[in-house]
């Protein structure tokens, strides 16, 4: 039964998309995010850090282009997210960013295991808590996709076969579902960030304690967001799941310019394709 989430306070935009089901999307991401809309930060806070950050974060880009010795800290990048994540994050944003590693691993593992089983090895990113993401980290996260889309690229010859047309079951071998993860954040009342503000703060972070090609090639993973749509729309026999994808063109090579709307669309995408399967994998299940 689709739970509702209709409140007297809600404008009348906010009380169609609550309940708007045309667009595949499970009832705890809707109601997590649209009580991070309603997170005040996200209308007096947010349009002032975007502002200011966005030419931080181009100044630092323009510096990082520039022939000087390049530097990393994966380990301190990381550890400044948790903290931070811990400590002022909201409650809502950090169970967004947590089911975002979880959405986007099982996409990965559905086309592993549909693909090319035991010849791709299956991606394993699943934080139940803040501090796992110290070692199931952004910049892992962003490897994992590298690793699998290079890997499932020696398999193009099988995007086009569809399992089910053969007359074989999907397989769900290493998917997990998100209600089986159970994942533990503890509220404190510093947590006040919307989603949005965290990750503006997030974004000059990520550009000064990563090499530039490591950050050329985080931002530009979100386009390969077409590409797993369109393998896995092949799969189940559903082209039109590549229009759920607003990053497209891999081949064409972007900056940070448009970086938090990219980035926030990505984490609708992964959300939007995670609820198709699993809703598949229900009535295979109950079938």
């Amino acid at each position: 039964m689709t739970r509702r989430y209709e409140k007297p306070t809600l404008s009348p935009y906010l009380r169609a998309i609550a309940q708007d089901e045309a667009l595949p999307i499970e009832p705890e991401a809707r109601r997590l995010w649209l009580e991070d809309l309603a997170n005040p930060t996200r209308w007096w806070l947010r349009p002032i850090l975007q502002g200011l950050l966005a030419v931080l974060l181009h100044l630092i880009w323009f510096l990082k282009r520039l022939p000087l010795p390049q530097f990393r800290a994966h380990g301190l990048l990381q550890r400044l997210i948790c903290w931070f994540c811990t400590h002022f994050v909201s409650p809502q944003a950090n169970r967004l960013i947590l089911r975002h590693f979880a959405t986007e691993s099982n996409l990965l593992n559905f086309l592993i295991d549909n693909t090319a089983p035991n010849r791709v090895a299956p991606v394993t990113l699943y934080p139940r808590r803040i501090a796992e993401m110290r070692e199931a980290s952004f910049v892992e996260h962003d490897q994992a996709l590298f690793r699998s889309v290079e890997a499932l690229g020696a398999s193009r010859g099988e995007v086009g076969e569809s399992p089910a047309g053969e007359g074989q079951a999907l397989s769900w071998q290493h998917w997990r579902p998100l209600d089986d993860l159970e994942f533990e954040i503890r509220s404190r009342r510093t947590q006040v960030l919307d989603f949005e503000s965290a990750h503006a703060l997030f974004m000059c972070l990520f550009c000064l304690l990563l090499t530039r090609e490591e950050y050329r090639d985080a931002i530009n993973g979100f386009n390969l967001d077409q590409s797993i749509a369109l393998r896995i729309g092949a799969l189940i026999d559903e082209p039109q799941l590549a229009e759920l994808a607003y990053n497209k063109h891999p081949l064409y090579l972007v900056g940070p310019w448009n970086l938090s709307q990219r980035f926030l669309m990505h984490g609708f995408f992964t959300e939007y394709l995670y609820a198709r399967l699993e809703g598949l994998r229900r009535e295979g299940i109950t079938r």
